[in-house]
């Protein structure tokens, strides 16, 4: 995989157009992100995720999507079923700690099911964030709880899940952004909190799943940390925080670069976020005038990147289950969740 530029690109609708055609023939980006603007048909899906692998020329080509379940579900019915959000597996897991962690493992394992046949084959899941009180519901209900413990049972279970049926997990937004007081899809938040606050609360669940192969940043400031720069483009929080106090060594990739959270121009995000220590950028929108100047400053993987994107790609399997296990898989998981609704 020596020629793979090291960036996840998105596109702009459900069939690649001729100007995206070109870019991924020409610039091979690691990786495809989808969004619900690229979600046609299943045979649309499969076509899409097929072209995108034979233009970049890597039959095991990561192309990613948030598939959390509630509000953050990109894949719908038919296609798939609706899923319920992380809160609401939490609430499952505070009456039951053991029955949580099952019915989130089985969710992972059930997501793994639907994507794969599509030809997906990374979830950005689980999130890790502890939301604390007054934060914005930018992660909200889409957190598993409120204690820095219950987000790692509970998260530690959908990524092992995930794993199991053959699907790559991407722990997210290392290293905690469930302080953030605004949207960083809009704006730039910035963290006060304590460096040993954030320690024993929000980079705990990151500890715990240290080892899993990737993870996506946070663009917040903290203040304790680093006053100036949000942590995708941090060297102290990549090199000293992430890499070295929680300890996760596995592929690094940005949160989406187009996020309002982030200044200058895209060549500059793109540039600042790889001299922090980022392995790979991610921009998500489709738009072609901001994908491209990305692309023209990102370089191709290599050295320890290149290692790390390997060590997570050679985690692809193929499918454990049948159909009819995964049929009574489903039927088992719809049934836990609406004894304890």
């Amino acid at each position: 995989m020596t020629d793979a530029k090291a960036m996840i690109a998105g596109c702009a609708t459900i069939a690649l157009t001729p100007e995206e055609i070109a870019m991924f023939a020409e610039h091979k980006p690691w990786g495809l992100i989808l969004f619900a603007r690229n979600i046609g048909t299943a045979d649309e899906i499969r076509a899409l995720t097929a072209h995108f692998r034979e233009l970049v020329g890597r039959e095991n080509a990561p192309v990613f999507i948030d598939q959390e379940g509630g509000r953050v579900q990109r894949i719908k019915a038919p296609i798939t079923q609706i899923y319920p959000s992380g809160a609401a597996l939490g609430e499952i897991y505070k009456k039951d700690k053991n029955e949580g962690m099952r019915v989130a493992r089985m969710m992972s394992k059930l997501h793994a099911a639907d994507l794969l046949p599509l030809g997906i084959n990374a979830d950005c899941l689980p999130v890790l964030d502890v939301p604390v009180e007054g934060s914005h519901d930018v992660i909200g209900n889409r957190a598993y709880g409120h204690t820095p413990q219950a987000v790692a049972d509970m998260g530690l279970a959908a990524a092992e899940g995930l794993l199991e049926g053959g699907v790559l997990p991407v722990i997210k937004h290392i290293p905690g952004h469930g302080r953030a007081l605004v949207d960083s899809h809009k704006d730039l938040p910035i963290v006060d909190t304590s460096a040993a606050t954030l320690r024993a609360h929000d980079f705990e669940p990151f500890k715990q799943l240290k080892d899993m192969p990737m993870a996506m940043t946070a663009h917040v400031i903290y203040t304790a940390l680093d006053a100036k720069a949000p942590a995708t483009t941090s060297k102290y929080v990549i090199e000293t925080i992430i890499r070295g106090e929680i300890g996760f060594n596995g592929l690094l990739m940005t949160d989406d670069l187009s996020m309002h959270a982030l200044s200058g121009d895209f060549c500059d995000r793109a540039q600042a976020s790889f001299a922090a220590g980022c392995d790979v950028v991610l921009h998500c929108n489709g738009a072609m005038h901001e994908m491209l100047p990305v692309c023209e400053v990102t370089p191709t993987l290599s050295g320890r990147s290149l290692d790390r994107a390997n060590a997570a790609t050679d985690l692809l399997k193929a499918p454990q289950s049948a159909a009819q296990e995964t049929a009574a898989l489903r039927e088992e998981f719809n049934a836990l969740v609406s004894a304890f609704a």
